[in-house]
């Protein structure tokens, strides 16, 4: 115990504060100081590493059972030793920058991750899995849903990179200490189809020269397919509470 403040609750709440610090410090270069870029690319992967890596080792090593991790759909935890550490950083790391790319649309990165945290609360309350994880989902779903009210379409407020590189950390991070954190893409579907059709766009744009996408990340290869930004948000909100009775019922 830190104080009144426990070790885990001390991790989420720290490491959502500093990827939100990293998001803020992108954003006040590119709006302040006028760079469009912002931070480079190999800069903000660095310091996502650093945190991640930071975040990896003292769960691992100092807290109860850092080794093991829940498998989906099996009721059962495995322990992966010390390789736990090179899987959470990449979890981290992933879910951040998924998230991040995820806020393309009005509304959306908020209103997904209000179902992705009030899915996971339930699942860390009424599961095998009671931490401190639950209150920071709720307490993020709440928050999503209270933002939405600025930022669905037309949207009068915007998350920026300081929201949602805070967003997909924290999710991450609460998922690591909740010891689920294969649940993710399960339950993230969303942001890991975001993430990978823009992967799967540059790779084929490298190697054949031709998109698979009209547009990526995916939201806009719909828009672009006449779609209208409401009908995109609200066709991912259902697939995300789709896959959040999924994951609720058989995991």
């Amino acid at each position: 115990i830190i104080g009144r403040i426990s070790t885990p609750t001390f991790l989420i709440h720290g490491g959502f504060l500093a990827f939100g610090l990293l998001g803020f410090w992108d954003d006040f270069m590119k709006i302040l100081k006028k760079q469009n870029l912002g931070l480079r690319a190999w800069q903000k992967m660095v310091f996502q590493i650093g945190i991640s890596l930071l975040i990896a080792i003292y769960v691992t090593i100092y807290m109860p059972q850092g080794g093991y991790i829940y498998i989906p759909f099996m009721g059962d935890a495995v322990n992966i030793g010390l390789w736990r550490i090179p899987f959470i950083v990449f979890v981290i790391v992933a879910m951040t920058n998924a998230v991040n790319l995820t806020d393309g649309l009005d509304g959306l990165a908020g209103g997904v991750t209000s179902i992705v945290g009030f899915v996971f609360g339930m699942f860390c309350l009424y599961g095998q899995f009671h931490s401190s994880s639950e209150f920071f989902f709720l307490a993020l779903c709440g928050a999503c849903l209270g933002f939405l009210i600025f930022n669905h379409h037309p949207a009068k407020v915007f998350m920026g990179d300081t929201g949602s590189l805070a967003l997909g950390g924290g999710l991450a991070i609460a998922a690591v200490v909740a010891h689920c954190e294969l649940i993710l893409p399960i339950l993230g579907l969303i942001y890991v189809a975001e993430a990978l059709s823009v992967i799967i766009q540059v790779a084929s744009f490298k190697t054949t020269g031709k998109r698979v996408f009209r547009m990526a990340p995916i939201h806009h290869h719909f828009e672009l397919g006449g779609m209208k930004e409401t009908s995109v948000v609200i066709m991912f909100y259902i697939i995300t509470a789709v896959c959040g009775v999924i994951t609720f019922y058989f995991a």
